[in-house]
């Protein structure tokens, strides 16, 4: 169970910033004791693979907050994001970590698994954050955006602190995700219909 909540960690933040999820397991595993990666995903822990992924983490959060090039990165992430997902899912339920004495077996068995099961759970995410993104740009000309995308960067960092020490946390910070994307999708999505209700009755 905790190696699901483990990896459903880890492919969610995956889903709101493909590379960043990436690149702290790839650091913890080569600096620190929390996450030992298994033979076949200690390539995470490389020298090349920790700068490459540095370099795209911070690509990514930079476009991410700069209106209209955010859309377009969300668009092209549709596709990075699920095979993040599919990665970080695969190796943090095959890996040691404080919270697990042993990583699953079956999970390491059935690599095509964890990797679909990762790749899912990332594509949701993001699409939950992309229909947010594009409701929160409509209403506020991408003003808002910067700061959104601060929030979403916040929330990938704790999804794969709490999947790494606390897993049974991601269960609340992916609920807490979902109502809040849906409650302001809907109250954004109200608040454009308004205007554009004003705007005809203006025309008229």
């Amino acid at each position: 169970m905790l190696e699901l909540l483990t990896g459903t960690g880890l492919a969610a933040a995956a889903g709101l910033g493909a590379f960043l999820p990436m690149l702290i397991i790839g650091l913890l595993d080569r600096f620190t004791d929390l996450v030992a990666l298994p033979a076949g995903w200690d390539w995470l822990s490389s020298d090349i693979a920790l700068i490459v992924v540095g370099v795209l983490t911070v690509l990514d959060i930079v476009a991410d907050k700069i209106p209209a090039i955010d859309t377009v990165n969300d668009i092209v992430q549709t596709v990075v994001r699920p095979a993040s997902g599919g990665i970080v899912f695969g190796a943090g339920t095959s890996a040691q970590t404080v919270t697990l004495d042993e990583p699953s077996q079956f999970f390491s068995a059935h690599v095509w698994v964890a990797i679909s099961l990762g790749a899912i759970i990332a594509l949701v995410t993001h699409l939950a954050k992309a229909s947010t993104r594009a409701a929160v740009n409509a209403v506020t000309v991408g003003a808002a955006a910067p700061l959104l995308s601060t929030g979403e960067d916040a929330m990938s960092f704790g999804l794969v602190a709490s999947a790494v020490l606390a897993p049974v946390l991601v269960l609340v910070l992916l609920a807490g995700l979902f109502i809040m994307a849906a409650a302001l999708t809907r109250r954004l999505r109200g608040m454009l219909a308004r205007r554009k209700a004003r705007a005809a009755e203006a025309a008229d």
